[in-house]
């Protein structure tokens, strides 16, 4: 899941971000409406964490130009004004759920589970090719019945290619699933993070293969 938190006090957005990554969550960070309108159009999210008191403006107003962008993707509301008055305007905004700081974590994370499991963002729970299977809801991989353990950036690699099995992947959508926008990667890192995962999954006997096109992308197939 790639999120982006529109939040502009930097302790808070920076545990949220923290937080979300432990749980294999890719996260961008936008501290002002400006800035959230622009990643909005440049990127592609699967749910907004909005808060409302930003510099320039109530983050309210930033919904009408989500929907108009992508008009499924879930928006959270999270914020200090939660009276009763503040809650109903935010829902009637158009935000999918709404969350009043101070708030537990574990709570945020059961409503992203809730909001994305509304029909218009229903994905499988699993995936599996070959001798390879993905529970995408545990982020747990498995070679028949052993599991196979994986450092997070090689298993959000894994999940992007399992989900588009038999497609070829381009490098900006792998990009996209593994690494945010602040972090610092270098031109061969994807390529790295492809190449330690094809070995691991042939000395595993996975029964799959990462094929690949300079320059393009990779694509995972079963073994004939």
């Amino acid at each position: 899941m790639r999120l982006l938190v529109v939040e502009d006090e930097p302790e808070m957005a920076g545990a949220l971000q923290s937080a979300l990554r432990r749980h294999d969550m890719i996260t961008d960070h936008a501290d002002s409406l400006a800035i959230a309108t622009e990643m909005i159009l440049a990127g592609s999210y699967d749910a907004i964490i909005l808060d409302r008191g930003l510099p320039d403006g109530d983050g309210l107003s930033l919904i009408p130009k989500i929907r108009q962008h992508r008009a499924s993707i879930p928006v959270i509301v999270l914020t200090a004004r939660g009276r009763l008055a503040e809650r109903i305007t935010g829902l009637d905004s158009g935000a999918d759920d709404y969350l009043a700081k101070p708030f537990a974590f574990e709570e945020l994370l059961a409503r992203l589970r809730a909001v994305m499991r509304r029909p218009d963002h229903i994905s499988p729970m699993s995936v599996k090719l070959g001798r390879l299977s993905l529970d995408l809801d545990h982020r747990e991989a498995r070679v028949e019945d052993m599991r196979f353990d994986l450092p997070r950036r090689e298993l959000l690699v894994l999940e992007a290619l399992m989900r588009r099995a038999g497609r070829m992947v381009p490098r900006e959508i792998l990009m996209e699933s593994v690494f945010g926008m602040s972090d610092e990667v270098q031109s061969n890192t994807l390529d790295s993070h492809i190449s330690r995962l094809r070995r691991k999954l042939a000395d595993a006997d996975a029964g799959v293969t990462i094929n690949g096109v300079r320059g393009v992308g990779y694509m995972l197939m079963e073994q004939i």
